[in-house]
């Protein structure tokens, strides 16, 4: 075996690989030649941020099998090239996760305390003791907002301080949440009810910008907010208000929309402590993602055992050609259960009709499963099962002759959540347009792409009417406005549309549509 560290690696790190016999380890700084020619017969590339493992490199490495990435972004490897060329690439989710929790508690002491002001004040020969009363942790309420492995980690610490803990995640199971001492609520319940609010999902279009205006006014009035994961959860002049008025008593920033920060208008404020993005930035996490990322290479090479990939496994080309419109469908339906469907995810049951009964289905599964988790943190095409058994949510696959007649193959996902049964069917036609079948016990045909609204209705006149009035008053375009009927026995019940707009919804026109009598919910969704 020839391996490739195509940046500098700890000695940890470069012991593992160099205690396997007879396999050929070049570093950074042993490449004369540079690195295209090292990869002519190289079998694993390991890489951390700077080299850009692009299409045009593999283009040089016709035997590679495995890029690690020694950390967890993988912005600067082409995943999709490396599918296409039968490369698993991997990198080492949660090895940062006790950095980045440690630091979380350290800066909610810190605004307890009011220990940035002490230091400061100090350093300056003052001996401000009276203005410097704290608060303790002990008896308030901690929410924690996403709960993967970081906020977890979060929880885990917090019980030792005498804190009640809180929790929002969807894409937790109760069994889990309870394990970790958690109760978990609603979005809503979580921002009204935390004296210390902390941060731990990653950046969808649901999560972007939740911390505003409108969430900061139903929160308790002296909250204090906690950034350690995403500078864009948060909008600025929002939090900046809520700062400056007191309904927010402090606040704590290790990340930012813009890195590094210009000008920021925080740093004038004393109840603001900033840090410059170091939440994983420790000796240990940096020694464990490069010892993690070398193992988890080696057990590839060695055994055929995957760990933490992030691109689809390997296929022939053909399958993958043949497979793709289905991946992609299976990403849409899991998407759009995800954001019409019933929310507390406890199972998923996805069966196989047609010709997918016949066909290699991880693929398949691992998309459905990324899009139903779409606002969790880390989860992809590879680690999405891991990710949902992580969190409690049983998986169950079922291969079964299409249940439509014909040879139509279709995909369908069931949901068992906290608020019951949520289900749906869809196929792909004419090879390449993914559409919607059935949702919840309703046959419905509508596209799986673009921006929808799914509303549910009381089968009476008018609602349609209603409806499309509404939209065209708000200078909402309809592209695809479907429609289908649930029956309870012979006489209608209630009933489902599914319109497809041109632009996303706004809340204006969700608002306005609560106005229809006979309008039972609207839910906006948001599909590629």
């Amino acid at each position: 075996m020839k391996i490739v560290l195509a940046e500098k690696v700890s000695p940890a790190t470069l012991a593992i690989f160099q205690a396997e016999p007879g396999w050929e380890v070049l570093t950074h700084d042993q490449l004369p030649n540079g690195l295209p020619s090292a990869l002519a017969d190289a079998d694993a590339l390991v890489v951390r941020s700077a080299v850009q493992a692009d299409d045009a490199l593999m283009e040089h490495a016709p035997k590679l099998r495995v890029i690690g990435r020694a950390g967890v972004g993988v912005d600067n490897i082409d995943a999709d090239a490396a599918t296409r060329r039968g490369i698993v690439v991997m990198n080492t989710p949660g090895a940062n996760a006790v950095a980045v929790a440690e630091l979380t508690i350290g800066l909610m002491l810190a605004l307890a305390r009011k220990l940035p002001t002490a230091n400061a004040t100090m350093h300056a020969g003052k001996w401000e003791k009276k203005s410097l009363q704290g608060s303790e942790l002990r008896g308030k309420t901690l929410g924690i907002l996403g709960l993967g492995r970081i906020g977890l980690e979060v929880a885990r610490r917090a019980r030792a301080f005498g804190l009640e803990i809180i929790g929002s995640d969807p894409f937790v199971s109760a069994a889990v949440a309870r394990e970790n001492g958690i109760r978990l609520v609603t979005l809503d319940e979580l921002f009204a009810g935390s004296d210390y609010l902390t941060l731990h999902v990653g950046l969808t279009p649901q999560t972007h910008g939740i911390i505003n205006a409108k969430t900061i006014a139903t929160m308790k009035k002296g909250v204090r907010i906690i950034n350690c994961a995403r500078g864009e959860l948060v909008e600025d002049e929002a939090l900046l208000a809520g700062l400056k008025s007191g309904q927010v008593a402090g606040a704590a920033l290790d990340v930012f929309t813009v890195e590094p920060p210009k000008d920021s208008p925080f740093a004038a404020l004393e109840n603001v402590i900033l840090t410059p993005h170091i939440a994983g930035s420790t000796a240990e996490a940096q020694e464990a993602v490069g010892v993690q990322i070398a193992m988890q290479v080696r057990e590839y090479l060695k055994l055929g055992v995957v760990q933490n990939a992030v691109n689809l496994p390997s296929l022939s080309h053909e399958e993958y050609v043949q497979l793709a419109p289905f991946i992609d469908l299976a990403g849409r339906l899991g998407a759009f259960l995800a954001q019409a469907g019933k929310s507390g995810i406890e199972g998923i049951h996805l069966t196989y009709g047609g010709a997918l009964a016949e066909s290699k289905t991880d693929l398949v599964r691992n998309a459905a499963i990324e899009g139903l988790l779409q606002g969790s943190e880390n989860v992809n095409r590879i680690n999405a099962l891991a990710v949902a058994q992580e969190r409690g949510i049983r998986v169950h696959e079922e291969k079964e002759e299409t249940r439509r007649g014909g040879s139509a193959t279709l995909l369908a996902i069931e949901l068992h959540t906290a608020g019951g049964r949520s289900h749906a069917t869809a196929t792909v036609i004419h090879g390449e347009q993914p559409r919607l079948l059935e949702f919840d016990d309703i046959d419905i045909e509508a596209p799986l792409e673009g921006n929808l609204l799914v509303c549910r209705n009381l089968d009476v006149p008018g609602v349609i009417g209603k409806i499309g009035t509404i939209l065209g008053e708000q200078g909402v375009n309809i592209a695809n406005f479907a429609l289908g009927r649930e029956r309870s026995g012979a006489k209608p019940v209630k009933a489902l549309a599914v319109v497809q707009v041109d632009a996303p919804v706004p809340n204006s026109t969700l608002d306005a549509l609560k106005t229809i009598e006979a309008l039972l919910e609207a839910k906006p969704v948001q599909l590629g």
